[in-house]
């Protein structure tokens, strides 16, 4: 079939009929679907489940170093995570915190500190006339949500195939009132893009008027690769920081949530030994101590670096064929019509689509319309306003093959059908 903006008005006619007809067949089938967030699917979390036989009521509870996990104490994490989670994401575990089940919450934390009692000395964001953030978008929406709680306001930065625009994150840093930029580097969410090795560098060689300024480095997807043979590699950021003399300019953050239990991990925050002082200082009035219960489950069960590879091979085994059914789909319905393009992620959560501008949000409808519920048009931007309406997040990895059949299916279908009518709406003006 030849592009869609190659046809004249009766043919974009006869084809809005045929595919309306088809739309309609489709809200017949009452389907109940939803692919709104990366969520692990059961197969994924049974794989895990021996880590619950491992303890019993005789088990001795203590770790390598003699820590009674059961017992208050070890505000930074018992070693063994500490240097689990560090093997990850390639730091010593000296510049390792461990924390609770999500790291989520770790970078919420750190933003709230942040703002009402600054960092490492510095004015608390709260007594300033303007925090600023910068924003690579598409991006994750969760990220965006946390900034604007805060009142912090948001400057979108483009996102291109090697990471974000970073001739305008080198500008906008000049301004005191940015503190802060939101970078998910590996497998990037929505975009599925890993950054570069020139961004990466650019990025720790940034010369930012504020002192505060951290970059939130979240490596949520570090060892999250489909391929074996077709892996993206990633520079260790704490480490060009050093490098570049700038060593607490970033903060790291990981988690285990889409490794072992979804919400049920274990998460850390990586960085420089000023920044977790200065982390810690404020932990003392938070919390005693995380679950070292949790901590030493993860442990015993991962045990190393290896024991993590050997574990998201499985994933990638469950997650691979979803993600080629759904890319094989979007070739195959939508390839040459010049009405959408997608990325081709080698790992990660998620696949990025760009609509023609102005249908996302008429996509994401009908889908939910014919009981498919995608991610939100619009979330992956700052206050939930993408400029072109083009946008949409697809997450393959929580519906069965079958069902991720029949939702890709039914979205190629919407998103021919939108585009005829916004071509012919567009032909009326």
């Amino acid at each position: 079939m030849k592009a869609y903006r190659e046809m004249d008005r009766e043919e974009l006619l006869a084809l809005e009929k045929e595919l309306t007809g088809q739309y309609e067949e489709a809200k017949q089938k009452g389907l109940k679907l939803d692919m709104s967030r990366g969520k692990p699917a059961p197969a994924q979390l049974d794989m895990t489940m021996p880590m619950m036989d491992i303890f019993n009521s005789s088990f001795d509870m203590t770790d390598e170093a003699g820590v009674d996990v059961r017992n208050y104490g070890c505000l930074e994490g018992i070693i063994g995570a500490r240097r689990l989670l560090g093997e990850m994401l390639g730091v010593d575990p000296q510049h390792v915190i461990v924390f609770g089940t999500a790291s989520l919450n770790v970078m919420y934390d750190t933003v709230s500190r942040s703002v009402t009692h600054g960092v490492m000395g510095s004015t608390p964001w709260c007594r300033l006339d303007k925090v600023k953030f910068l924003c690579p978008a598409p991006g994750y929406d969760r990220h965006f949500s946390i900034t604007e709680h805060f009142g912090i306001e948001m400057i979108t930065i483009p996102m291109h195939e090697d990471g974000p625009d970073m001739d305008l994150v080198e500008e906008y840093v000049k301004d005191p009132a940015v503190k802060g930029i939101w970078c998910v580097p590996m497998y990037t969410n929505p975009l599925g893009i890993t950054y570069s090795g020139e961004v990466c560098r650019r990025m720790a060689n940034l010369s930012p008027a504020a002192e505060d300024f951290r970059i939130y480095w979240d490596n949520a997807y570090c060892v999250h690769h489909l391929y074996e043979d077709r892996q993206d590699t990633l520079p260790e950021m704490l480490s060009l920081c050093r490098e570049a003399g700038k060593e607490d300019m970033v903060l790291e953050f990981a988690s285990t949530s889409k490794i072992s239990f979804a919400g049920a991990g274990i998460s850390c925050i990586a960085a420089s030994l000023g920044n977790l002082k200065w982390v810690k200082d404020s932990m003392t009035y938070q919390i005693i101590s995380h679950d070292k219960i949790n901590q030493l489950r993860h442990v015993l069960y991962f045990k190393d670096l290896d024991g993590i590879k050997a574990h998201m091979r499985k994933h990638a085994d469950i997650l691979r064929p979803k993600f080629e059914l759904v890319l094989e789909t979007l070739e195959r319905e939508l390839g040459g019509l010049g009405i959408g393009t997608w990325t081709k992620p080698l790992g990660g959560y998620f696949i990025s689509f760009n609509s023609m501008d102005g249908c996302a949000k008429a996509i994401v409808a009908k889908c939910k319309e014919a009981g498919v519920t995608l991610t939100g048009a619009g979330a992956t931007y700052p206050y939930g306003k993408d400029p072109h309406d083009s946008n949409i997040r697809i997450a393959p990895s929580y519906p069965n093959l079958e069902e991720l059949k029949i939702t890709a299916e039914l979205f190629v279908l919407c998103v021919k059908l939108v585009s005829v009518e916004k071509l012919l709406e567009t032909a009326k003006m």
